[in-house]
């Protein structure tokens, strides 16, 4: 209501981004429980807002953007960098696996992780808490995706084989804490996805896994690995399925960047490597 009040209007592809144009300039606001980020083309703006933003609530005015919610931003020639090294050490120290054996992979080749009724139980709080903090860590580490993706399916009834696949994540995280996402300036907003699929992969239920990211200029902006809720019935039905997601994303960025202010006035590719999916 207070950012209403002020004049500005709530996204219609993202709840939680308010926008306000003026004089052709746009200022942005986004909201993460009762923290936020403000950017703007008009210096002006910005500190009206923060001027009035301080009169309906309590709030501390953290100057330009370096650390928000654990996730590190740094600037440079090249370009914004955005990374979550002090939490992956953070973690690493609560769980102590500071001076753990690297790992090259985040999850073994066909791993064949499932529920058995002969599994050795581990702490299911511990599990949980685990598998909670890699989940918000995915949000800087694409690379780490399907193996969360792959653990969080055990949150029930974890085992002992889970537990070491999660152990196996944060191993392959100290061997690079400071991996993350660069967004650099390409002079151009082409919106461009990829998706995949594996197909009956989950032991336990037979339903296959699908993933996608995309770019927007160039830049790698939204990823997902996820299982599919229905049993495909052939590679073909899996792999469809995907790309079905993929082009989900691709519009919903498509309508964001249009109210932000940068329409897209050429089709988004869509690259895949499934030529029966394809075809259909």
């Amino acid at each position: 209501m207070a950012m209403r009040k002020y004049g500005f209007g709530q996204s219609n592809s993202d709840h939680t981004l308010f926008l306000k144009r003026r004089m052709g300039k746009l200022t942005a606001l986004i909201i993460c429980v009762d923290d936020m980020i403000v950017t703007d083309d008009d210096k002006e703006e910005i500190s009206r807002l923060k001027d009035y933003l301080a009169t309906e609530f309590e709030m501390k005015d953290l100057s330009g953007l370096k650390y928000f919610l654990g996730i590190e931003v740094a600037r440079s020639k090249q370009g914004i960098f955005i990374s979550q090294r002090k939490y992956v050490l953070d973690l690493l120290a609560e769980t102590g696996m500071l001076d753990c054996k690297p790992a090259d992979t985040p999850i073994v080749q066909n791993h064949h992780l499932a529920v058995h009724l002969d599994q050795v139980p581990t702490n299911r709080d511990c599990y949980q808490r685990l598998v909670g903090r890699l989940i918000y860590l995915s949000h800087t580490r694409p690379d780490i995706a399907y193996a969360i993706s792959v653990v969080s399916q055990f949150m029930h009834s974890p085992s002992e084989a889970h537990m070491g696949a999660v152990e196996r994540i944060l191993r392959y995280l100290k061997s690079s804490p400071g991996r993350g996402i660069i967004c650099s300036k390409n002079h151009h907003c082409r919106i461009e996805g990829y998706t995949d699929a594996d197909w009956a992969d989950n032991v336990t239920d037979r339903r296959s896994t699908s993933g996608y990211f995309t770019f927007v200029g160039g830049n790698l902006v939204t990823w997902r690995s996820k299982k599919q809720k229905m049993v495909a019935l052939s590679s073909a039905e899996a792999e469809y399925r995907g790309m079905a997601k993929g082009v989900c994303e691709l519009l919903w960025l498509r309508r964001l960047l249009g109210e932000i202010g940068y329409p897209s006035n050429s089709a988004s590719d869509l690259f895949y490597d499934n030529k029966a999916a394809i075809d259909i």
